[in-house]
């Protein structure tokens, strides 16, 4: 397969630094090709502005009129269009990174907030239906598999089913189902390091373990079973009344509530 690696770790010596240059051992002994986004050495700019969009320089800016053209025209800054390129390229992508504040690290949002524009991750139109996108689950990057490697300090309970920090799969859903999903991708189960602050040597051995597990699985481990919209299940952008009858919350946009 084909990985790209995105990595969002602002110290290269930490945990989340450590497990990437594992995970990469582990990917190239497998026999994958592999590509590297770290976005810190890269000193990614995680704003939006016009040095993006160079050809709007003279006219209001409006990021969603301005990105899709510069991505129609092939003018969006090179930066951008190279990350594009390497998901072009990608059978895979592993997002790594520590969970800071429910979120990931304000550098790789801005990765997504620039890379992920209109017409290229988001309103692509579909060529079997006029007036209708390809969305959740269809799109542009459909057929690439998404793995989410993360670290955060609590306890693994903590962010269980009925753990005061949510369960994680919840509190990543943004990410996973808002922003994955959403522009096509399949998105495997989440992997997480948990205690992230007091990981002993023994426990960065069952950490490095997990992760191994979760490359060896990343071309045949089943994604998470989201809906698609466009088949069926929605109605107007909501579950149809028939479907889970009274259930609410994030649960139901999985087809096994």
């Amino acid at each position: 397969m084909k990985v790209l690696w995105v990595l969002a770790a602002p110290e290269r010596s930490s945990l989340t630094g450590a497990l990437h240059d594992e995970g990469m051992r582990v990917l190239h002994e497998l026999g994958h090709e592999c590509r590297v986004s770290d976005l810190y050495a890269m000193k990614w700019k995680a704003v939006v502005d016009r040095d993006d969009y160079p050809e709007e320089t003279a006219t209001p800016l409006v990021v969603t009129v301005a990105s899709h053209r510069a991505y129609t025209e092939g003018t969006l800054s090179p930066d951008i269009a190279a990350e594009q390129a390497k998901l072009d390229w990608a059978d895979a992508v592993v997002f790594s990174f520590p969970l800071w504040w429910y979120g990931m690290p304000a550098i790789l949002k801005g990765w997504f907030d620039r890379v992920f524009v209109q017409g290229y991750a988001y309103d692509v139109p579909d060529p079997t239906t006029p007036g209708r996108s390809l969305r959740y689950g269809e799109g542009n990057l459909a057929g690439k598999r998404a793995l989410v490697l993360l670290s955060c300090g609590s306890r693994e309970s903590a962010v269980g089913p009925r753990g005061i920090s949510g369960q994680l799969e919840e509190v990543l859903f943004p990410l996973l189902h808002g922003t994955l999903w959403y522009t096509g991708m399949s998105v495997l189960p989440p992997v997480c390091i948990y205690d992230a602050d007091e990981v002993d040597p023994g426990q960065f051995q069952a950490a490095s373990a997990g992760v191994r597990d979760a490359l060896v699985g990343l071309g045949t481990t089943e994604p998470l079973p989201y809906r698609y919209q466009n088949f069926g299940d929605y109605v107007r952008g909501v579950l149809r009344p028939d479907l889970l009858p009274g259930r609410t919350g994030l649960a139901i946009h999985l087809i096994d509530g």
